[in-house]
Formats: structure tokens, sequence, C-alpha cells
């Protein structure tokens, strides 16, 4: 298997020009215009070029493996009846591992920004898919950490067994956890029609053989939960899908087989279960990148812990410029093109306020949208109402200086404009903010047209009279959630746009696909929507492009006519002998 990152193609050379030898001028022309020319074909070779550099990246380190043989423990040999008697036996030789766990974001789904204040973390805040976490617990909360976490009112249960060790750790097709149980794994006896939290049938695990199979958390581990966040494959995140689990080069040259063959804990490096990288701290701007080797120590995951402050390597013009791009413009911007890539589409819209209508007294479904796989995704839903997807979709872009603002239900909104459920800080006069793309979701949602509050919904429940997804009464859901959280609520609802974003940073394509020069410095390019800064190409009629064009015209004129001269000569030298 070959683990290294691919090397950067070699420098095209350029072609020999054979000169006569004629006679240097004196006063020193020859050496002007030989500038002129040079730097007339660096122009035109940046133009032609137009492909960013590959980074000459190290070759990646495969993470250490285990020094120990799960298999061959006879604590791990006994039956088991539930995930909570698993973590008992881990915990006799990992002492220390429920305890870290539980000190973590994974854990905790609570979060004070240092800079911002307000509590975030899923269990605080209000989001642009299913709304909300409280009210909906045992939905939601199967893919808490844990088990049993059944309340937003309490915080995780103080059990150190409660700690799910197999949700990260178990080998794939040993392990899996239901999607309604508030954390709880697939044991016999199981419900009819029971469903693990990726969708799929669930089928009774075998907790002997998942807690024998443990080993260092892979992809498949990780995905159970991030790929399937916001109800389906990819459906919140847009840069976070299945297809990661074993992606083509052309999807992710970090992840992929051909390239680095990355798991997700590369990047995100863990000690002590605290893992680094969060949505709600965002490391916009790393002006410390050491260039170490992934995996590497760290408490940040970026781009410029591996590759450093000047990841385009060589001595050419191109990589300069390039590297005097990174402290405005994020390398995901160049390196992403377009996220949904490899087959499995994005969610781009969803409106709830077309949520309820039935058919004959009855829910139904609509499945206009089909994915490039084949597969048909819906486009209405009785319970979730109207949906748009996308493939290969251009990200949002916006400076982003790390900090992440979200609209609460104690917030006053204008319900006549469009609602930032979380609003990105940053600007091109903020020295911490760079241009970043973002997955932008579009959506329409419940608000308390009253009080002009963003509102919480119940909507998981099959036996409450209350639940959205069985009795599709708004009035009904709203009440139900906002006394369920204490909020103020005055009876009244409406719906409002809104738009929500997320942090573009996986999907990394291969350097001959990155975003070209010309996408961006042109009119109508990519960050045309950009403010306070001037991009070179985007306003030809411009003063500053006008002056531009007429040195770059006058200096081919010159080099041109010099040429013209220099023939003229050296013909009559060949002619007179």
């Amino acid at each position: 298997m070959n683990n290294k990152l691919p090397l950067p193609p070699a420098q095209p050379k350029l072609p020999k020009v054979r000169t006569c030898a004629a006679p240097q001028p004196r006063n020193g022309t020859f050496a002007i215009l030989a500038a002129a020319l040079a730097f007339t074909l660096a122009i035109l070779m940046a133009a032609a070029a137009g492909a960013q550099e590959p980074s000459a990246a190290k070759p990646p380190v495969k993470a250490s493996q285990s020094t120990a043989d799960h298999s061959t423990f006879e604590i791990l040999k006994q039956p088991f009846a539930s995930g909570r008697e698993v973590t008992k036996a881990c915990l006799k030789c990992h002492t220390e591992a429920s305890k870290q766990v539980m000190g973590s974001l994974h854990w905790t789904w609570d979060y004070t920004h240092s800079g911002t204040g307000p509590k975030l973390g899923k269990r605080n805040v209000i989001n642009a898919f299913c709304g909300n976490v409280a009210a909906n617990e045992p939905r939601c909360t199967s893919c808490h950490a844990g088990y049993g976490w059944d309340s937003m009112k309490t915080p995780p249960p103080n059990d150190e067994t409660a700690v799910d060790c197999l949700a990260c750790h178990a080998d794939k097709g040993t392990y899996a956890k239901l999607d309604n149980k508030a954390g709880e794994a697939a044991v016999a006896p199981l419900e009819a029609g029971a469903k693990t939290i990726t969708g799929a049938t669930a089928v009774p695990v075998d907790l002997a053989a998942a807690a024998q199979s443990v080993g260092l958390p892979g992809r498949e581990n990780c995905g159970q939960c991030h790929f399937y966040g916001g109800g389906g494959d990819n459906v919140k995140h847009g840069d976070l899908s299945s297809v990661l689990v074993d992606p083509d080069h052309s999807v992710d040259v970090h992840m992929s087989k051909e390239g680095g063959d990355f798991t997700c804990a590369t990047c995100h490096v863990t000690y002590g279960h605290q893992t680094a990288g969060s949505r709600y701290d965002v490391a916009a701007k790393d002006t410390k990148g050491t260039g170490g080797r992934p995996g590497a120590p760290r408490d940040v995951a970026t781009c410029e812990s591996c590759h450093g402050m000047e990841p385009h390597k060589g001595a050419s013009l191109i990589a300069a410029k390039l590297n005097d791009h990174t402290d405005r413009v994020a390398c995901q911007t160049c390196h992403i093109p377009e996220f949904a890539r490899g087959g499995v589409a994005t969610k781009t819209f969803w409106d709830w306020s077309t949520a309820g209508k039935l058919k004959d007294g009855k829910p139904y479904h609509e499945d206009a949208f089909v994915q490039s796989d084949g597969k048909r995704l819906h486009t209405y839903l009785s319970t979730k109402g109207d949906f748009a997807w996308g493939e290969n979709v251009v990200p949002h872009y916006a400076w982003f200086n790390g900090e992440v603002r979200y609209t609460s239900a104690a917030d006053t909104i204008d319900p006549t404009k469009t609602v930032e459920i979380n609003s990105i800080a940053g600007s091109a006069s903020d020295p911490n903010a760079r241009i970043w793309p973002f997955k932008r979701m579009d959506g329409r949602q419940a608000y308390d047209a009253k009080l002009n509050h963003l509102v919480y919904n119940h909507v998981y429940g099959p036996e409450t009279t209350s639940a959205f997804w069985t009795n599709f009464d708004w009035a009904k859901s709203i009440k139900a959630a906002m006394d369920y959280v204490g909020e103020p609520y005055s009876g009244e609802f409406g719906f409002v746009d809104t738009h929500m974003y997320w942090p573009i940073t996986h999907m990394v394509a291969p350097a001959d696909d990155a975003v070209k020069c010309g996408e961006c410095h042109s009119p109508g390019g990519r960050l045309a929507g950009i403010k306070g800064i001037y991009i070179p190409g985007s306003e030809p009629m411009s003063m500053a492009n006008k002056i531009g064009l007429a040195i770059l015209f006058l200096a081919v004129v010159g080099v041109l006519g010099h040429m013209g001269v220099r023939m003229i000569r050296c013909g009559r030298r060949t002619n007179h002998g």
C-alpha cells in the first residue's frame, strides 16, 4: 500500500532560444528589455498554468498499532447483555478512560466560547435541520458518546459505565447504535423495523465480538455520527459523507488509499480523549504552522499544522505568489473547489413551513432528486417539508476569524429579513480573518410571530400527542417544546427564512483540480461577493487594471520591437558575409 502523498510534478523547462551573436548595446538597453521580457513571460506562464502547485508535503506516518490483542483477554470473552457491561470490563484496564471522555465535548455537548461568551454545543443551540435536541432526546442523543441520556434538563449520566467505548473503538461491522434509544446499542431483542444511526436495518450486535475487535478509531467509527448528522448521509455538513470511508483520490487526497490513507484522528489528534478541532472555536488563521508530520502533537487541526506557512514549494513565481495569498485566503478556499463530491449529495434547502400536508389523511413523500449513483432522495416529506439537494456544490465564501455566534431563543429577530442561525465573524480589516469556504444551508423554520424569537419544536415522540412527526400539529409541537425548555412563548407562530453556515474543510482535491487563478481573478469570479479587498482581473475597466494593462502592452511592444530590430540586424550580417 502506498502511504505517501503524491509528489509535485517536475517544473516545465523553457525551450532554449538560439540567437545570433549581435554586439551588446552599450547603453544597457538590452538588460532592461531582457528584464521586461522575463516579466512578461512570467505573467503569461502564470496565466497559462492557472492551477495551484501541489505542496511537497512529508509522507504521512501511520498511527502505531496497539500492543494488545484484545481478542485474547478472558474478561472480554464473556457474554454481555448491554454496552454498559462492556465498558465496565474496559475500565478494569483503562481506568481513566471514562473520566477523560466525560470531560470532553463529545460527552457534554456543552461549550462556552472564551471570546463570545454564550453557551454553545448541541444541547444548547438551535439549528436549521431538526431544530433542536431538547424535547427530541431519544432520537438526537442516539449519536451521543454514551448510553441513556434522555433529557437535556439534566447533564449526561454521571456514571462511568455509561460511556460508550465501542462506538469509537469497535471494528466496523461489529457494532451499531439504535437511532431512537438515547445511544443504546442494537442488542437483542430488537423491535420490528429497528434502524441504526446510519439508517441501516438493525441486526443484533454480538457485544463480545465487538469488545474483542477494539482498536484505534477508524473513519467508519467517526462517520457513524458525523457522516449521518441531520437525518441522513451528508445531509448536514456537505463535506462529510460515507464516501470518505474509502474515497477515491479525486475526492480526498488525504483519506484516499492512493494518497495519505488518513483516519480522522490523523488531523484531529486526540490526547486524553480531548480532540483537536471544533466548529464552535475554529482556528481560522494559523500563524504558528510547524509543518509537522500528520499525527504529530497539536491542539488545532489546521492545514498549516502539517504543511507549514509556505505550503507551495519551489522557486517559481507562481509558488511565491500563491504563498503570498495564505495570509488572507484559507487553504480550503483553493483546495476544496466543490463539496458533496464522490456521488453523495448534500441537503441545501429545507422548508419546514410546508410540512404537514397529507393525502387521503395520510402522510406521503416525493423523491424527485436522483443522486449520481442512481439513488432517489426525498424532495418532500409530510413530516419535514420541502427539500433541495446538490452535488459538486461551489462553496459560499466569506471573511472568517474563527468566531461563530448563534441566534438563541432569547434573541430578537427581524422576520422581514433572513435570520442567521449562526453568523460568522470577520472582515477585510480583521487581521485574524481569512476568506473561507462554507456550506450555506438555506431554510425556513418556525418563530414566535409576536415576540419575534426563534422557537424550539417537538418533532420526535411516537407516544405523545404533541410530536409533529406523528400528529402534524405545529401549535402543539411548538408549545410542548417551549414549555419543556422553559422559554416564553406567545402562542402565535410563523415561519422565517434562515441561513446556517458550515465551514468546509474536508474533501481536499488533488492539486491539479484546485481552483485556477482565473476563477477568482475574472469578472464575476468566485470571490465576487467578498468586500474590502481588491482582486486583480475582477474589474477589467478599473483604473488600476487599465494602468497595469498599459504597462504590460508597452513592455510587450518594446520586447517585440527589440526582437524585430535584432532579427533585421542579424539578417544583414548574414547576407553580407
